[in-house]
């Protein structure tokens, strides 16, 4: 399978990072991907209480645009109780690196 890089001029580089942004926009989404980093899987109630100030509506709204976007997956285990858990896709975790990146980027500002 051949997988080449494509040729980016200015104007489709700026557009691809933009739409990249847009994936990641949004106050509480971020935070999120920062508790399941590292292959962490998380239920719906523990992300909650890592995240004071969040309503359980915006949680729900938030999980399920990343995981539309294809960062977040939703495991359903099925199971009476019902037991749901949320980790990273591996496109969403290969976003660490990424993110990491930016992160030393940003500490390096004058």
């Amino acid at each position: 399978m051949n997988m080449t890089r494509p040729v980016y001029t200015a104007d489709t580089a700026a557009d691809g990072v933009e739409q990249a942004i847009r994936v990641l926009e949004g106050r509480w989404k971020l935070l999120i991907l920062f508790r399941l980093f590292g292959g962490n899987l998380l239920r719906f109630s523990e992300l909650e209480l890592t995240l004071p100030g969040i309503s359980q509506k915006m949680l729900i709204q938030q999980l399920r645009q990343l995981e539309t976007d294809g960062i977040v997956r939703r495991i359903d285990h099925q199971e009476v109780p019902p037991k749901v858990e949320y980790g990273l896709t591996e496109w969403g975790q290969a976003l660490c690196p990424a993110l990491d990146s930016l992160l030393k980027w940003a500490e390096q500002r004058p």
